[in-house]
């Protein structure tokens, strides 16, 4: 005898009533149950750098001659003289402030400093990311954007981590329209784009969920392809659910076409609502059944679903009772065995990623045995 079928418990139920891709104000509920955390950046720690920023701060501010007082009070006497700011007086200054009014005087004496040095860029020390992770310290992205299209200081910005990290800390407030205006203002000063620069433009259209933020994205899309530029698998992946969005499905699946299929859980879900909004109905319900049914070991990584994803194949087949009833027994098979996360699917593509290299770095910097106490190459054959 063929087992019950349970209907869709009121988790399910409750997925049904939110929106494909839920905006900002779904987050804070949604963020909670899930188990990756969902942190709504897109940067790594060691991209942004803000803890070691902090940590030369500290170190900085206790090595300083005198006060922290003098030290500022020389500089805008400076400033207000036009006399000559030199490099370490400026890498200091950006170290030492803690508030709005130092940021204020930290701005001046950038504009004098590039005054003076605008022709000296081959090899010079790049200020433009020091300042970005100072204002995202201090909670001041206004003075960044400020700053970064001013036509006075063009040159100074001349790197694409500036204006990552810029992005990022709006896309962390929500500010998606100012994140354009940075990434436009990205492109007209001819800063090269790197691979997170495309995952942050990405993220940002499709945050954005406009026509003209499809239009951007699209554009930017071939004018990587011209250029022989490999667009990375999280970028790609905004790209698709951004034509989702916007319902352009043979976009959606082109661009998907490209992506290296993996075992990733954004790359499953975005599968699945391809074929859902393709009206592959039979497909969709044979690539559930196969993943509920797979006869792997424990150790094994499984493929997962987000419920939102199958609250929407449940709506696409309740009206084909042959559909919904294979689906409401796989759903519960999924269920049973692990392979259901609350995480929505905008959860799941603005989630940070892992350092990859952060391991790596411990290992580099272990130069003591764990076991002997000795260092490493006395006691390595030990090991």
């Amino acid at each position: 005898m063929a087992a019950a079928i349970r209907p869709p418990g009121p988790g399910l139920l409750l997925v049904l009533r939110r929106s494909t891709f839920p905006g900002v104000e779904d987050f804070v509920s949604t963020c909670c149950r899930c188990p990756l955390g969902a942190k709504r950046y897109l940067l790594t720690d060691n991209i942004v750098k803000l803890k070691e920023f902090q940590h030369k701060k500290v170190a900085i501010g206790h090595n300083l001659p005198g006060t922290k007082e003098t030290f500022l009070r020389q500089l805008e006497n400076k400033v207000n003289q036009n006399k000559l700011i030199l490099k370490e007086e400026l890498r200091t200054l950006l170290h030492l402030c803690e508030s709005r009014d130092d940021v204020e005087l930290a701005k001046n004496v950038i504009h004098r400093y590039h005054e003076e040095n605008r022709n000296i860029t081959l090899g010079e020390y790049k200020f433009g990311p020091l300042f970005m992770r100072l204002c995202y310290e201090l909670d001041l992205e206004e003075s960044a954007v400020e700053l970064i299209k001013d036509q006075r200081l063009q040159g100074f910005f001349s790197d694409a981590t500036s204006f990552n990290i810029l992005m990022d800390m709006l896309f962390v407030k929500g500010k998606y329209k100012s994140a354009l205006e940075v990434l436009i203002q990205m492109k007209n000063q001819d800063v090269k784009f790197s691979k997170d620069t495309y995952v942050l433009a990405f993220a940002i259209c499709y945050k954005l969920n406009t026509l003209e933020s499809f239009k951007i994205c699209n554009t930017l899309t071939e004018e990587a392809l011209i250029k022989g530029e490999v667009l990375s698998r999280r970028a790609s992946c905004f790209a698709v659910a951004l034509a989702l969005n916007q319902n352009q499905v043979a976009k959606a699946a082109s661009i998907f076409s490209h992506i290296v299929k993996s075992e990733s859980i954004i790359y499953t879900n975005l599968n699945i609502m391809i074929h859902i909004q393709s009206n592959m109905l039979k497909k969709l319900i044979e690539i559930l059944k196969e993943a509920a049914e797979e006869n792997l070991s424990k150790f094994v990584k499984r493929p997962m679903f987000s419920e939102e994803v199958l609250a929407n194949v449940k709506e696409k087949v309740k009206d084909v009772p042959t559909l919904l009833a294979r689906f409401n027994e796989i759903y519960w098979k999924l269920q049973d065995s692990g392979q259901v996360t609350a995480c929505t699917l905008d959860d799941l593509l603005c989630h940070i990623p892992r350092d990859r290299n952060s391991h790596m770095v411990l290992f580099n910097k272990r130069t003591v045995s764990r076991r002997t106490f000795q260092p490493l190459n006395q006691s390595l054959w030990a090991e």
